[in-house]
């Protein structure tokens, strides 16, 4: 007969994990380091009971043992089901290597799918004799596995937002058949322009990166129709990009009154403001929730995007955040260089390093990356982060290899000689189009502009991991470069990396494309030219120190209200939304808040009138007041004029319509200004000057008329072929179209022909853009005649005149107006800037409204010859 097992019997506990690392048998270290004692009888002492709990430790200092002993202690000590968060399967691979083979600490892989997890791994986590290692979606999902865990570690946590938010998000791309189908429905609560760029009918260029949102009043009047089509949908035969839509329907689908919707030119988003983690109960009833990440940030950061109300931070051990991280040599191509130059140079930078690393901030950058590098390194390897997502070897095991990761700025390292150029090919500002939204629209920067240091920290980092590991980041992206040289932003960045970026700024400045190739390659091979700079980057960072933003605190103190707004609101308490709502706006005072405050003023309007309509129908008055408040924080976002009228029952489209067309271009400026850089202003005087030139000139006016349409913001473009018109520019609502008869001269008559061909160009345009149909439409004829031809005068009613001088002296004053908007100019997102840009293309006649009302019609005022 066999022997029944004998039980196992259970340890003493250790007062702390520190101690209890000791007793570790199996681990490869001798014990955790100073800091990490510190800090683990720091938690033990004063922060094992509270629920939320943070901590900070710089990359390279031990975070995960510090996350693990804190695990395997609480789990031996309290006999908790434990599990710890990753962003992705290959950290958790990472992880639990980590913990095996260094730690000695048990741990159980419990990610990917449910019904393929051992079942021995399975009983393990369940007896608390294991912890388990998963994913941040092996939790955040509509049917979890793990329904009760004690305590949850989360780490990484500075990427956790979308990971979380994406459980109660649907993000309804244009491969979904369901898109066409909101799309459709939504056509008459947008404009027509606005329709052309959901459906993928792009005006230009920019609309790439356009982006709306639905009014909650609006959205809250559809949501009962909304609610039908995407039941139905999901009645229906579904594919996988459907099928993937549909958990996000099951949590979302009897809350749409808390949700917002925004529009993208490649999605539709369905979302809450704030992730509403308090409804997901394998999440709220766990006895403490753990938070660990490299950078926490400020200002309530960490709690919104966790849905949390307080977090309670562990100090980082003195001396510990100072420390750097290997060194990086930042390179600034774009302060020197052009686009096509930088191109140049990023290839012949990665034939140097053989090995390279480029982020970006989309799947779409991604692929026109790859189109053209290709063309450049025909032979060489490529490779997507799903490639290299659980092992790094088709990458590191090639000498000649390119590894494009979309929207990937931490999870995957490159240290030592695994590669040591990376390209940062996008500013990872916006991860979402909520985001896209509020920073764009709202111009509330300050509100992500932590969370997007924390992203540049991370991504700049991919490469240097340790202090020995050494990396060139090379910077292509115009708004990154323009982000990271801002001069008023700088000293809000570690020291180290403060140093890192000013010497970049300095070395990149004025030089040839070759002088930044030799200056890589003396890096590359760590000659003594690089010792000398590494060592005078060693000595500045001495000098230098990180401050914080002074409207840090009202953010902060702002933070807990916001969770109650998202709280009252989900579960249907309206009063209490309104009254949460005005409870940040009586913390956010600060002037840099203006924009954030405006978003405050909008949801508290929105509380307003949903309670309005559910409620009390007195509330409508005080809906009113907020819109109109908000429409005072941030003047220019113009659908908020719109959305006062429309409450009221008034209406002054004509007048909407000039405040978009103008919002719109002060926008378009802000992104010339932001790819132009901020550093030097050689390319606005270069382009500028070019623009200048050339409209003095007959053979080159075209051009020239056209690039200066651009340089002005509006959508400008010339036709091909007869009769099409020489040059048009649009805006929003309006638009010009026009017929140039530069090689005219004074002292003859403008004919029929020339006279015909302006007229008939409103039609030619609206039968080859379809979208113009909707827009007022101005024909205009740029000439130097001052009479015309008895058989012209036919042709011309409608038709606007503008001289040909008084064009070009026109042209020569709007460049001074734009010289002096960019000296102004330091960021985008600045509603300050904005302001004054809308004031200053008003009062100078630059803004499409003013161009139009100013110009005489060419029949009254061509003399007849």
């Amino acid at each position: 007969m066999k022997d029944f097992k004998q039980a196992t019997k259970r340890q003493k506990v250790a007062s702390n994990p520190a101690l209890h690392f000791l007793r570790k048998t199996a681990r490869e270290l001798p014990d955790v380091m100073p800091h990490q004692k510190e800090i683990l009888e720091t938690y033990a002492q004063n922060y094992q009971d509270r629920p939320d709990v943070a901590l900070q430790l710089p990359t390279g200092s031990g975070k995960t043992l510090v996350g693990l002993l804190i695990a395997d202690w609480r789990m031996l000590k309290y006999g908790e089901k434990v599990l710890y968060l990753c962003p992705t399967k290959q950290l958790v691979k990472q992880t639990v290597l980590q913990a095996q083979e260094r730690y000695g600490i048990g741990v159980v892989d419990l990610s990917g799918k449910k019904k393929e997890f051992p079942p021995a791994d399975v009983a393990a986590y369940r007896n608390a004799e294991k912890v388990a290692i998963s994913t941040y979606s092996g939790l955040f999902n509509s049917q979890p596995f793990f329904t009760d865990p004690n305590l949850i570690v989360v780490d990484d946590t500075h990427a956790a937002e979308n990971y979380i938010a994406r459980l109660w998000s649907m993000q309804i791309g244009t491969t979904s058949k369901l898109h066409q189908k909101l799309a459709d429905f939504l056509r008459d609560y947008v404009s027509p322009q606005d329709y052309a760029r959901l459906t993928g009918d792009w005006l230009g260029g920019s609309d790439a990166t356009w982006v709306e949102k639905i009014p909650s009043p609006t959205f809250f009047g559809i949501k009962d129709n909304l609610h039908a089509i995407i039941e139905t949908h999901f009645g229906e035969s579904l594919d996988d990009v459907d099928r993937k839509l549909f958990f996000g329907w099951q949590m979302l689908k009897n809350n749409l009154h808390a949700c917002q919707m925004y529009l993208g030119s490649r999605e539709i988003l369905i979302r809450p403001l704030i992730p509403p983690s308090f409804s997901h109960s394998p999440f709220a009833n766990a006895r403490q929730r753990l938070f660990m990440s490299a950078t926490l940030g400020i200002g309530g950061d960490l709690e919104r995007l966790t849905g949390i109300k307080k977090i309670e931070r562990i100090p980082a051990p003195s001396g510990v955040q100072s420390t750097g991280v290997g060194r990086r040599l930042f390179i600034f191509p774009h302060d020197t260089l052009t686009s096509e130059e930088t191109f140049e140079l990023q290839v012949k930078l990665q034939k140097l390093a053989g090995r390279s690393v480029i982020l970006t901030p989309s799947d779409q950058a991604t692929e026109e990356c790859l189109e053209k590098l290709q063309k450049k390194l025909p032979n060489w390897a490529f490779v997507r982060s799903a490639d290299i997502e659980a092992n790094k070897k088709p990458f590191t095991g090639k000498d000649n290899c390119v590894a494009i990761l979309s929207n990937r700025y931490d999870g995957i390292d490159f240290p030592k000689e695994e590669c040591r150029l990376l390209i940062l090919d996008g500013l990872p500002q916006a991860t979402n189009i909520q985001e896209n939204f509020i920073l764009s629209k709202m111009g509330a920067l300050v509100l992500y502009d932590e969370r997007i240091k924390t992203r540049v920290f991370q991504a700049t980092g991919r490469c240097t991991r340790a202090l020995e590991d050494r990396s060139a980041v090379l910077i292509t992206d115009s708004k990154l470069n323009q982000y990271l040289t801002d001069p008023t932003r700088i000293r809000f960045f570690h020291p180290e990396l403060q140093s890192e970026i000013e010497f970049g700024k300095y070395q990149s400045k004025e030089v040839a494309l070759n002088d930044l190739v030799k200056l890589f390659e003396g890096f590359k091979n760590n000659d003594a030219d690089w010792a000398k700079a590494d060592n005078d980057i060693r000595e500045d960072v001495v000098e230098r120190e990180q401050i914080t933003d002074s409207c840090t605190e009202e953010l902060s103190s702002a933070v807990q209200s916001e969770i109650d707004y998202q709280k009252a609101l989900w579960y249907k308490h309206f009063p209490e939304a309104l009254q949460a709502a005005e409870g940040v706006l009586d913390k956010i005072k600060h002037r840099d808040l203006r924009g954030y405050r405006a978003l405050w003023h909008y949801l508290a309007g929105s509380a307003n009138w949903l309670l309005s309509q559910t409620v009390d129908a007195g509330k409508t008055q005080g809906a009113m007041w907020h819109f109109s408040e908000a429409k005072k924080a941030a003047p220019n976002v113009s659908w908020l004029s719109t959305l006062s009228r429309n409450i009221s029952r008034k209406s002054d489209k004509y007048q909407n319509d000039n405040e978009m067309d103008t919002e719109k271009q002060v926008i378009a400026i802000e992104q010339m200004f932001v790819k132009l850089g901020s550093v030097s202003s050689i390319k606005f005087e270069k382009r500028s000057s070019d623009i200048l030139s050339k409209l003095n000139s007959a053979s080159t006016f075209e051009w020239a008329h056209k690039e200066l349409g651009s340089f002005l913001g509006f959508l400008s473009k010339n036709g091909k072929g007869d009769a099409t018109p020489d040059c048009w520019w649009l805006a929003e609502n309006i638009g010009v179209v026009f017929e140039d008869h530069a090689g005219g001269a004074e002292t003859t008559s403008l004919g029929a022909e020339k006279a015909r061909q302006a007229a008939n160009h409103t039609k030619w345009l609206n039968e080859t853009h379809p979208v113009t149909k909707n827009m007022k439409i101005v024909p205009v004829i740029v000439t130097p005649c001052v009479r015309a031809m008895p058989g012209a005068f036919p042709q011309l009613d409608g038709v606007k005149y503008w001289n040909l001088e008084e064009f070009r002296i026109w042209a020569r004053n709007a460049t001074s107006v734009m010289r002096h908007l960019k000296g102004l100019f330091h960021q985008e997102g600045d509603l300050v800037w904005r302001m004054e840009a809308t004031e200053a293309l008003k009062i100078n006649q630059l803004s499409i409204d003013k161009i139009v009302s100013h110009l005489p019609n060419a029949k009254e005022t061509l003399k007849n010859t």
